[in-house]
């Protein structure tokens, strides 16, 4: 009943936030002559935070309006060109100048791990200027009715496939964080059946390929207890009156706990030094508005697929142990040969720590020396893998021209693997 007593204590604190934030208004208001005092922004503020803790934050936009093509400004058009029950595809459509090369197709396959795709719009943003880009918009599972069916793990794995032959030929992909694992499975599964379509690259970021290596708190978690406790504590139904009604989920309010709880001194101080930005009254607020806007901005997910990872992923290694199954049939890493691998990891990441993804390399023992890179990112987390000024800089040029010289239109030549910043081996 947990799910539903967060629900109900939502509904009921819906008057109260909704008169807060009259009162904030109202104490904020430039003609109301407290709002000029100590006593007035302190009200003001106040009010603001009590109306961001109590509300639930809906889907944020990508907002990508333009970008830049040789040194062009041009327009970007979001449209949704696939679609599924639990995922619809998304093309950053670029008004392109007539006459250029057009440019490598990539794919992005953003978490389902309880943050939306917006997430990444840093990540697509970087890419844009050079790529033409296509990113997952994973569904909240509690907008999905019962009717739909479940979702699971080999699903999610035929929808990459799906979409891998929708975009067609020379198509390359990058799985950021959790879908590192279905990706290469994907790509696995394509190459042993021979597919044509089969994506011309491969780029695993942050993403937790053989979780036995250095593990981390969110790893030694998955450890420390059985899957039957997972479904007992963390799988809840969705309440009434959501069009989910009664589909089993993992919430997402639980999934923002945990990752709150793991720098909630970082999170306690931000909010201090916005409350005292509120009173000063000095414009830096606006910042810690958007990015919270953001990161608390959160989604279900389907029990069956939250389990099936936790389980295959985080306490059986099944992947790295050549044990894992889609569609009963045993998923074998050594299949891909065609498919360039980049690996990206960050020094400090406390999510996916330092080697798990880089495992990738050691499995796909068949992916030739010419084809393959890794990168480690000094002074980054997991966020900075994907996001931020030093992925701006120094990840995504990479990634843009790993997916270049590996293009299937491209004549193939040798590429240096990239092993820290700085240094190439």
């Amino acid at each position: 009943m947990f799910y539903q007593l967060y629900e109900l204590n939502h509904a009921a604190m819906a008057p109260f936030r909704a008169a807060a934030d009259i009162m904030r208004f109202a104490y904020a208001n430039p003609l109301n002559p407290f709002s000029h005092t100590p006593f007035g922004r302190t009200m003001a503020a106040s009010l603001e935070m009590f109306e961001r803790t109590t509300r639930r934050y809906g889907k944020p936009e990508f907002g990508l309006k333009q970008t830049t093509i040789d040194d062009r400004t041009v327009s970007v058009r979001e449209e949704v060109v696939w679609s599924r029950s639990f995922c619809n595809l998304l093309h950053f459509a670029r008004n392109v100048p007539p006459g250029r090369a057009s440019d490598p197709r990539i794919l992005i396959v953003a978490p389902m791990s309880g943050h939306y795709a917006t997430l990444l719009r840093g990540t697509v943003e970087a890419l844009l200027p050079s790529a033409d880009v296509y990113i997952t918009d994973w569904i909240d599972a509690r907008m999905v009715p019962m009717t739909e069916g479940t979702f699971d793990f080999d699903d999610y794995v035929d929808y990459v496939i799906e979409m891998l032959h929708f975009l067609g030929h020379d198509t390359h992909v990058i799985a950021v964080c959790q879908p590192s694992v279905p990706v290469l499975v994907a790509a696995a599964v394509m190459e042993e059946a021979n597919d044509p379509l089969s994506p011309s690259s491969m780029t695993l970021m942050g993403g937790p390929i053989d979780t036995r290596i250095n593990p981390t708190a969110v790893n030694k978690l998955a450890q420390e207890r059985s899957l039957q406790w997972f479904s007992d504590n963390v799988i809840m139904n969705v309440p009434w009156p959501q069009p989910g009604f009664m589909r089993p989920v993992y919430p997402g309010f639980l999934q923002l706990s945990g990752f709150m709880s793991m720098n909630l001194d970082r999170h306690l101080v931000a909010h201090k030094e916005f409350f005292m930005h509120l009173v000063k009254n000095d414009g830096e607020p606006e910042k810690h508005r958007d990015f919270y806007d953001e990161y608390l901005a959160v989604m279900d997910l389907t029990a069956e697929f939250y389990l099936q990872t936790v389980e295959q992923v985080f306490m059986k290694h099944s992947l790295p142990k050549g044990e894992l199954m889609h569609r009963g049939k045993r998923v074998d890493a050594a299949a891909i040969r065609n498919v360039a691998l980049l690996t990206v990891e960050g020094e400090n990441d406390d999510i996916s720590g330092v080697g798990q993804t880089k495992a990738a390399q050691t499995i796909c023992v068949n992916i030739p020396e010419d084809m393959r890179m890794h990168y480690l990112q000094p002074d980054v987390g997991h966020y900075g893998v994907f996001n931020g000024s030093r992925f701006r800089r120094e990840i995504a040029p990479r990634i843009v021209n790993f997916v270049r010289q590996h293009s299937r239109a491209a004549v193939k030549r040798p590429v240096q693997r990239v092993i820290k910043g700085g240094r190439t081996a």
